[in-house]
């Protein structure tokens, strides 16, 4: 079992930065994908930003050279360092973790997801 505890959400102005945490815990941590996937109001959730435990990374094209995603391992720690907000990027923030796909129907563990609103 892994469970995921997100924090650093809040209220932002445009062009600000926000850097969100998701501690996990379990000791099994270290051999998922994990990183972020977020929901606005109305919208479906998309994905993010993901760090597999090989090291390789990825996000979304939404948030390339604005977002940083990066992992501590010794902390069970995962980040997601975001500058340049801009409006739309308001929305819940969820930390997911996966053995297969980063995929929203394949996810193994979901957080319980931190709020963005950056205001214009």
């Amino acid at each position: 079992q892994v469970q995921l505890v997100e924090s650093g959400g809040g209220l932002v102005q445009a062009g600000g930065s926000l850097r969100l945490s998701c501690v996990a815990s379990g000791r099994t941590f270290s051999r998922y994908g994990v990183g972020w996937f977020r929901q606005a109001p109305g919208k479906e959730r998309e994905f993010v930003a993901v760090n597999w435990s090989s090291g390789i990374t990825g996000v979304s094209d939404s948030v390339k050279g604005r977002f940083t995603i990066s992992r501590d391992h010794a902390k069970n720690t995962v980040y997601l360092q975001m500058n340049s907000l801009k409006p739309e990027d308001t929305g819940v923030y969820y930390c997911a973790a996966t053995s297969k796909a980063f995929r929203v129907d394949v996810i193994d563990y979901w957080g319980k997801g931190t709020l963005v609103t950056v205001s214009s």
